[in-house]
């Protein structure tokens, strides 16, 4: 079917130590075991309610498997993005078994550590290129709500014009294409 999305988030605490294999092929994959919570409070009683759904993770890209294999540990809190997809396999006794699992391919997914009770904060990789690429650092900072400049200060320390970003409720420091800020002309107006 053309147009269709298959892409899966999830914010939640790795609930073991990540499992570092290799392939036959010499690839390295992780696996991780995350666990999303939900809370309620109940009409009926006025009780509060707590529902854990625990999701399987498997990444096949290098750069967030190291990522894992350094920095993730039982209780991080990560970010997760990636793709849901069912594999078949055969157990001990033949009969054939399914499992469904959220993927992050090679050159697809993003992995952000967020901190949390293993409070390993401030690592985070994304799956865009073999440098990291992907939006992590913006993630990080809606996520962790820094402190609020003032227009003063963004304009002092980042030397650049600030505005004031309606999502974030903060001041932000505009961002010139590298090739304005060294003097080149364009043509075209930045901002």
């Amino acid at each position: 079917m053309a147009g269709s999305v298959n892409k899966v988030i999830l914010v939640g605490n790795l609930g073991a130590d990540p499992e570092i294999r290799s392939l036959g092929s010499g690839d390295r994959v992780a696996n991780l075991r995350i666990a999303t919570s939900e809370t309620w409070r109940d009409r009926n009683s006025g009780e509060r309610k707590e529902k854990t759904e625990w999701h399987r993770v498997v990444i096949f890209n290098d750069n967030l498997v190291k990522v894992a294999e350094q920095y993730l540990k039982k209780g991080s809190t990560v970010y997760i993005e990636g793709a849901l997809q069912t594999r078949k396999w055969t157990d001990n006794t033949g009969q054939e078994k399914y499992s469904t699992e959220i993927v992050l391919q090679k050159f697809r997914g993003e992995l952000t550590m967020l901190g949390g009770r293993g409070d390993s904060a401030g690592a985070s990789s994304g799956g865009g290129d073999e440098y990291g690429g992907g939006l992590f650092g913006r993630r990080l900072q809606l996520w962790r709500r820094p402190a609020q400049p003032t227009e003063r200060s963004a304009r002092e320390l980042l030397g650049r014009p600030g505005r004031r970003n309606s999502v974030l409720g903060q001041w932000t420091a505009r961002r010139w294409p590298s090739r304005l800020k060294d003097g080149g002309s364009t043509g075209a107006s930045g901002g």
